[in-house]
């Protein structure tokens, strides 16, 4: 069977209708962090206190060790965030994302990020991603030279700027992480966002959004608290406040 295609839907309207990502800022809960034995309550927690971006971390215990969640997941809470009229932002952190792509498109992605790192063929799995009707993201590793952008334009929608090193939940944000993401902000084009994934919280969502962040991803600031939707209010408060 060939690749799946369907258009990319636009962020706050109706499903199946073509547009952008949400160039305004935005924080996206992590499910990496929810109790999984309420995940739908939990995201749904999140969705109430006005969370659009829901975010979806994707382990293969092979480009990072841990192992987490698939394709099944990530479709169990979908009529959720479609109801909410929210986003599925998937961040594939596995070898060779390119041959998963279309599962995760059908479980319901809006947005597939893939590691520079992870592919030799990263052209081909950006454009994977594309062809499946997801917007594309490049995700950077914190080690990865920001050079390695530089023939990738054009190639993706947004882009996945690492402030930790990825495979855990709960690390604490890299000090000068926010100097890569004004690094990367300056060769960008202003409609490509950049989004921020590792020790996101109320103290590094305002530096990052200064430098030029657009999208925040916060597991555990969110849903470690004993109270997701204040949490997530605050982190709100701290990305908008720049």
């Amino acid at each position: 069977r060939g690749p799946l295609r369907r258009a990319p839907r636009r962020f706050g309207t109706v499903a199946g209708v073509s547009a952008d990502l949400p160039q305004d800022r935005r924080v996206a809960p992590s499910i990496l962090a929810a109790d999984f034995s309420r995940l739908g309550d939990q995201v749904q927690t999140v969705l109430d206190a006005g969370a659009r971006v829901i975010h979806v971390d994707v382990m293969d215990g092979h480009f990072v060790p841990p192992i987490s969640i698939g394709a099944a997941v990530t479709a169990s809470i979908q009529e959720r965030v479609r109801a909410a009229n929210g986003f599925l932002d998937v961040h594939l952190m596995i070898e060779n994302p390119e041959r998963h792509v279309a599962e995760f498109a059908e479980a319901g992605a809006d947005s597939i990020a893939v590691h520079v790192e992870a592919t030799p063929h990263i052209h081909f799995a950006l454009q994977a991603v594309r062809e499946a009707g997801c917007h594309a993201g490049l995700a950077l590793n914190p080690g990865t030279p920001l050079s390695a952008v530089d023939s990738l334009h054009g190639s993706f929608d947004f882009l996945l700027c690492m402030t930790v090193n990825p495979g855990w939940g709960g690390q604490k944000w890299i000090p000068g992480s926010e100097d890569r993401v004004a690094a990367l902000r300056s060769v960008l084009p202003s409609d490509v966002p950049i989004e921020v994934d590792g020790g996101v919280d109320a103290d590094t969502a305002g530096p990052a959004a200064a430098a030029g962040a657009g999208l925040f991803v916060a597991g555990s600031s969110v849903f470690g608290s004993d109270d997701p939707a204040s949490a997530y209010a605050e982190l709100v408060a701290a990305a908008q406040a720049v």
